[in-house]
């Protein structure tokens, strides 16, 4: 039977690996050296996990493996370790027991489905090609000497690189979107990766929020608020999201009528293309005692990126009516609303009101705003 190198170097550290497994009762340091590690990696709502034994490139006894890991140490193809019920096994993908891969939801891995769950993660190294990554329903064995290919739960290929050196076999992450990742494994010179994604992460999202609104957060109004602002920005669940802002300006003991409130129905509303609707609403959130100068001011701003600059600068003027005595964002705001609707001079003398009352907090901003009193200048 043609000799197999494993992770362990001679059949005297399995047999003590296999020993230690057995003196549970006892702590002892890891066999071989080979340190347990865990990272996590979160996509929205979805959890993923890998904890593993990480050996390295340095043998236990002080030797270099240097060129020698991939294809001896790890060997290429599927083998017979020499001990347990698998006649041809994968590589257990670090030391000692599984290399465990767990997901908190179900998940996409390499273009094929994953449910939520704990797996063990083995791979096939191959030279010169992909790397066959298995998910494996038993996750408690020691290594892959028990594997069996009934258990599999899931195999995809993974994208294998050269890669910079890496003494200690890593797991990590890269490419980390709201709903994606890049899971890898790196060691010595190689680097493998799959990638991993949720799908339809708004829905869970949307789970989440309907459990959370049923609890203490749903008791009070900001809850409600955020979730009908999170369909508005994910354009979603639009319907449901209108009776969560209702729920917000008048739900018993819950609901109380104010700018935030009252501005997050009527987002709903100009989402569902009820714009009449909509600036009725938001005409009342204006004019409520609870709009602060700052709310007003970035509505305004918000029209003028929807080039309503008309629109705009009437908001502008009413936050300058209601809060005179903010002599700085108001005049910011006039001086923005007179500049969109091409009114250079007047944008220019509020410009420069808004800077003889600058605040302390605003001063480092300064020079930002010097150049643009400067570039109307020019232009006039």
């Amino acid at each position: 039977m043609k000799k197999i190198k494993l992770l362990f170097s001679s059949l005297s550290i399995l047999c003590l690996s296999i020993t230690s497994v057995l003196a549970q009762n006892i702590s002892l340091p890891p066999s071989g050296g080979n340190q347990k590690a865990s990272i996590s990696q979160w996509m929205g709502p979805v959890e993923v996990n890998i904890t593993y034994n990480s050996p390295d490139v340095t043998g236990p006894d002080g030797t270099s493996r240097e060129g020698k890991i991939w294809g001896e140490l790890v060997p290429y193809g599927m083998n017979n370790l020499g001990f347990g019920t698998a006649e041809a096994a994968p590589w257990r993908a670090g030391a000692n027991e599984n290399t465990v891969f767990t997901v908190s939801n179900d998940v996409t891995i390499g273009g094929k489905e994953l449910k939520a769950g704990t797996y063990g993660l083995h791979m096939i190294v191959e030279e010169g090609s992909e790397w066959t990554v298995i998910f494996s329903k038993n996750s408690t064995a020691w290594g892959s000497y028990f594997y069996n290919e009934k258990d599999d739960a899931l195999r995809i290929k993974a994208k294998v690189a050269e890669a910079p050196f890496t003494e200690y076999l890593t797991y990590g992450f890269d490419n980390r979107e709201l709903d994606a990742c890049t899971a890898y494994l790196q060691w010595e010179n190689k680097k493998a990766s799959f990638d991993i994604s949720v799908p339809a992460i708004n829905e869970l999202y949307l789970s989440e929020i309907r459990n959370e609104l049923q609890n203490s957060s749903g008791f009070n109004y900001l809850s409600w608020v955020q979730a009908a602002n999170f369909c508005v920005q994910n354009d979603v669940n639009l319907e449901e999201a209108l009776t969560w802002a209702d729920y917000a300006i008048s739900g018993p003991f819950v609901g109380q009528k104010n700018f935030n409130t009252l501005q997050a129905k009527a987002n709903v509303l100009k989402k569902l293309d009820r714009n009449d609707e909509a600036e009725v609403i938001m005409a009342e959130a204006i004019e409520h005692p609870t709009a602060s100068v700052q709310e007003i001011h970035v509505y305004g701003r918000t029209l003028l990126a929807e080039e309503k600059p008309g629109k705009a600068l009437e908001i502008f003027m009413l936050n300058r009516k209601k809060h005179p005595e903010d002599n700085f964002t108001t005049n910011v705001g006039l001086a923005r609303g007179y500049e969109a609707m091409g009114e250079n001079k007047k944008a220019i003398k509020h410009w420069e009101a808004a800077l003889e009352n600058i605040p302390d907090s605003q001063k480092p901003n300064l020079p930002y705003y010097e150049n643009e009193i400067k570039k109307l200048k020019e232009e006039n």
